[in-house]
């Protein structure tokens, strides 16, 4: 392959299919390629995620995340109304346990409120029964835009878009170098393999850091640091105990939502997901390592700041993996009928989390463009459900 393109997408996500998407919409005529080194689409984070459509409740109003998760949920419903994608707006209940949590209760409804989330309400301890009752709190927020979707259906739907638009796809295809020749980069595959792009957009995830140095861009400053989240799977019994979605109210601290239920779009019940540092960037198994991902993150100084820091939380978060009785203790917290039997274990995902040299934890979507090539190198939750947004900005920035 040696073909010439308008753009290349390296990484076959949600958020790189939705930006090749993007760009073939603005103008049919332009030729763009999507590469993946896996050999199915949504291998990673988009195809093991818990699937919820956020509604933009927890993000700081004005930031990129607020803005790019109130514009993707539109685009996103419209896209799967137009393309019969299934998905509903059974809405979150975000509950507060006692008094203690009031304050951020009410700083999560003020965000809520400046972010323009509709129909969003305070309920009392009662009024949290009338919803979801069979769950324990105090006070909760009501957000009812908030819903679930299958994000691998939405890839997959992207995918065939692309594709009938004129895209091509490439899959088994790893990016192993990039040269410059002229106003184009030149990208070949580890098999020898080559492309001309005009424009590149790098969506690579748990690998975007390496990706960067690779394309000639330095990333000394921030470390993807991988997190596992497991999920926990409920009885028949115990899903009949939840209705739709229930959180616990975040630390604002901490870049985590904490032990929540989600009743997928299959209509089953996922526990989780925890959030524990992992030595394998792709390994979704308890016990799993890679001694380049080990390295990669026990070399970085920012590991250690980040681990000082977050040393009773991340202690608290090992614990509850390794010992099913401790998380199902944390669940019963917000669903007190809920028994050790009624829970196993589920799926997993990693999240690419950017660190800081300084161990601070990149909150906000970060795009960086350098001349021909603009790299994805932040894209946290909720970028499953800002995807199409995410992607709109960076066709954007490419084709201007």
């Amino acid at each position: 392959m040696s073909d010439t393109f308008d753009l290349v997408v390296v990484g076959a996500g949600i958020v790189g299919l939705a930006t090749a998407y993007a760009y073939l919409e603005a103008d049919p005529d332009r030729s763009v390629l999507v590469v993946d080194k896996e050999p199915h689409i949504a291998a990673h984070q988009t195809g093991r995620n818990s699937g919820v459509i956020h509604a933009g409740i927890y993000y700081a109003p004005g930031s990129l995340k607020a803005e790019l998760c109130r514009e993707g949920r539109r685009r996103l419903l419209d896209f799967s109304d137009e393309h019969g994608i299934e998905h509903r707006l059974c809405g979150k209940l975000i509950v507060a346990l006692d008094e203690s949590e009031f304050p951020r209760l009410e700083e999560l409804a003020r965000r809520g409120r400046a972010n323009g989330i509709v129909g969003l309400r305070e309920l009392s301890g009662e009024e949290i029964r009338e919803i979801e009752p069979h769950v324990a709190g105090a006070r909760a927020l009501h957000v009812p835009e908030s819903g679930i979707i299958d994000y691998g259906a939405v890839a997959a739907v992207l995918a065939d878009q692309v594709v009938s638009r004129g895209g091509r796809l490439a899959l088994d295809w790893e990016l192993a170098g990039v040269a410059r020749r002229n106003n184009a980069r030149v990208l070949r595959s580890e098999h020898g393999d080559e492309v001309v792009a005009r424009a590149v957009a790098v969506c690579a995830g748990v690998q975007s850091d390496r990706l960067m140095r690779l394309t000639g861009r330095g990333a000394n400053d921030y470390r993807i640091a991988p997190f596992r989240g497991d999920y926990f799977v409920l009885s028949d019994r115990a899903a009949a105990l939840v209705n739709a979605l229930v959180y616990p109210v975040p630390d604002p601290s901490f870049p985590f939502l904490g032990v929540h239920f989600t009743r997928r779009i299959d209509g089953r019940v996922w526990a989780g997901p925890n959030a524990v540092p992992s030595f394998a960037r792709e390994g979704y198994s308890r016990f799993a390592f890679d001694p380049r991902d080990a390295f990669d993150v026990l070399s970085f100084p920012g590991t250690y700041r980040l681990a000082a820091r977050y040393a009773r939380t991340g202690a608290a978060e090992i614990w509850r993996d390794h010992r099913k009785a401790a998380a199902v203790t944390e669940m019963q917290k917000y669903l007190p009928e809920l028994t050790l039997k009624d829970v196993s274990r589920g799926p997993s995902g990693i999240r690419a989390q950017v660190l800081a040299r300084d161990g601070g934890l990149l909150d906000d979507f970060l795009l960086e463009r350098r001349e021909e090539v603009l790299h994805v190198v932040n894209a946290p939750s909720p970028a499953a459900t800002a995807s199409l947004a995410v992607g709109r900005r960076i066709a954007g920035q490419l084709a201007a």
